[in-house]
Formats: C-alpha cells, sequence, structure tokens
C-alpha cells in the first residue's frame, strides 16, 4: 500500500509540475489506439509536447489541488472524462495538430463497430473465386464472372456513418483487403491560459480572422454614420461628408474657401480644365519623339564606332 501511495503522489507532483511549465492542454481521445502507435506520438512530440495517461480520478484529482495555485485551470476539469489523455504543451497548436493525424493508422472494420465513415466498394475485378458470390449477393452488390473471377459492376456504398458493422460486411472487407477505418489520437478540447474550446478553432485562418475583421469594422462604421456617433473607423467619412456639404454650400452662395475654389471655377468656365488634358498628350508626344531621337543618336554613333574599328583591324587599303 505504501508503495501504490508513493506513485500516486509522484503522479500528482509530476502532473502539478508539467501545469506550472506549460500553459496549453489538448484533451485527447485515445480509444482504439494501440501502445506501439502510442510510443510513436510520443517519440514526434518529443522536446514539443508531453502526453499524460492515467486514471481520470487521479487527474482530476491533481486538477482538484491546484484550485488555489492555478484557479483557471479548474475549467478542465469536466472534460477529463472517457477515454483519454492529456497532451501539455506551448508550442504552436496546429504543429502539434499535423503531428498527431500523420500517425494515424488504417485499422480493418470488425463486427459489432460502429462506422464513423461512409465505406464504398469500388466498381472493380476482386480477383476472388465465382464461389465467394453468396458474400456480395447477401449485401445486393452487383457483380458477374469475368474469367473465373468475380466482378463488382458499380460502386456500391457498404456502410454509412453510424452504422453497425455486420459480420458480412466485416468478412467482405476482409477478403478484398480493405482497411475502411483509421484511428489515432484526436483532439477533443484545448485549454489555453483558461479558455475552452473545440478543435474546429484550429481551422480558423489568418485570412478567416482578417475577413472577420473587417466585416466588424464596416458594421461599426455603418452604425456611428447611421446614428451620427462617431467612432474611429467612422471619423474619416464624417469628415468627408461635412466637407461635401461645406462644398455644397459654397457653390450655392458667394461664400468661399480655399479647397472650394477650383471646384466654383470649373462650374463657372468648365472649358478651362478641357484644354490642360490636351497640352499633356502634346507633351507626352514630344517626350516620344525626344526619345526616338535619341535612340536613333546613338544607333548611329555606335554605327560609326564599329566602322572605326573596322578600319583598324584591316588598314586603309
Amino acid at each position: 500500500m505504501s508503495n501504490i501511495t508513493e506513485k500516486k503522489k509522484n503522479y500528482v507532483n509530476q502532473f502539478i509540475s508539467y501545469t506550472e511549465q506549460y500553459n496549453k492542454v489538448i484533451v485527447v481521445g485515445v480509444k482504439n489506439v494501440g501502445s506501439k502507435q502510442m510510443a510513436d506520438v510520443r517519440i514526434a512530440l518529443r522536446g514539443k509536447a508531453v502526453l499524460v495517461m492515467g486514471k481520470n480520478t487521479m487527474m482530476r484529482k491533481a486538477i482538484s489541488l491546484l484550485k488555489d495555485q492555478n484557479p483557471k485551470i479548474q475549467a478542465l476539469k469536466p472534460y477529463v472524462k472517457g477515454t483519454i489523455g492529456l497532451l501539455f504543451t506551448n508550442a504552436d497548436l496546429h504543429e502539434i495538430r499535423k503531428v498527431i493525424e500523420s500517425h494515424r493508422v488504417a485499422a480493418p472494420a470488425k463486427q459489432g463497430q460502429i462506422s464513423p465513415v461512409t465505406v464504398v466498394i469500388p466498381a472493380h475485378n476482386t480477383g476472388l473465386e465465382p464461389t465467394k458470390t453468396s458474400f456480395f449477393q447477401a449485401l445486393n452488390i452487383p457483380t458477374k464472372i469475368t474469367k473465373s473471377t468475380v466482378e463488382i459492376l458499380s460502386d456500391v456504398v457498404l456502410l454509412k456513418p453510424g452504422d453497425k458493422v455486420g459480420n458480412s460486411e466485416a468478412t467482405l472487407l476482409q477478403l478484398l483487403n480493405i482497411k475502411p477505418f483509421s484511428y489515432g489520437l484526436t483532439i477533443e478540447k484545448i485549454y489555453d491560459n483558461g479558455a475552452i474550446y473545440g478543435p474546429e478553432v484550429l481551422d480558423i485562418t489568418d485570412d478567416d480572422m482578417r475577413k472577420r475583421f473587417m466585416d466588424a469594422l464596416t458594421n461599426i462604421t455603418s452604425i456611428s454614420l447611421a446614428t451620427g456617433y462617431p467612432t474611429e473607423p467612422a471619423i474619416p467619412h464624417m469628415i468627408i461628408d461635412g466637407f461635401k456639404d461645406l462644398l455644397a454650400v459654397a457653390v450655392s452662395t458667394d461664400y468661399t474657401f480655399k479647397e472650394a475654389e477650383a471646384t466654383k471655377e470649373f462650374i463657372k468656365d468648365p472649358s478651362k480644365f478641357v484644354v490642360a488634358p490636351a497640352k499633356q498628350e502634346e507633351k507626352k508626344e514630344e517626350k516620344k519623339e525626344e526619345a526616338k531621337e535619341e535612340k536613333k543618336e546613338e544607333k548611329k554613333e555606335e554605327e560609326e564606332e564599329e566602322a572605326d574599328m573596322g578600319l583598324d583591324l584591316f588598314g586603309d587599303d
């Protein structure tokens, strides 16, 4: 009993030290994960994260002992249930997820399992003997005999998510050497400095965040302009609207100010402003002609230099 108590103390002390060392904790499901697969994940995460396994009662006990020292981590306690482990880390969560997903392994379907995915049998020549047609007939899979082998004529959905794997389905998948399921650590919840959220948050990209921010900014600006309540994103628009009002007053009356003079002049005599673009076009044409003349002169100089070099090489005669 003393040895058991000592092991529990060491476990709790180690658990508490991890909560002090790491700010993030990932609750991972470990159902159907073998010991070899678990060892491979630990090796891949070495230096990035620490995977803690143990009885849920022990983990909850350790969290309870941190009630005064680290009250935020109490938010993790309700999620310590079922077949789970705790992954302590300070690394980027996207990187940790990539490591976890890269260590999923294919697994055969076993009788009594609940299918987590849609399982499709593709149309192909199975290479099985005609005596095996009974399996296909039991599952209403269309087949024909081609060169003394069973050929499936069309794709067939064998299982849908939530379906229970029967004896016929399991046997057929084994005969076809199809491993439709894959197992590995699954991210169930993430604790990050007191906040708890689901794994779907990791799918949010920088572009998504940028778009949501811009949408929120647009909404704030619209509300500010509609209510007349000034906010930082709306102030430039309010200033522009105010300037437009002042310009309208200046145009409609004898009152003027520096920024309105050009507009009032344009209204009085638009022809003054029509000449300007034509002059600009003329200047552009003049510059083009000058550039062409410069190129011609450069080319002429190069030809003269080449001619002089020829005379130097072969002499005057």
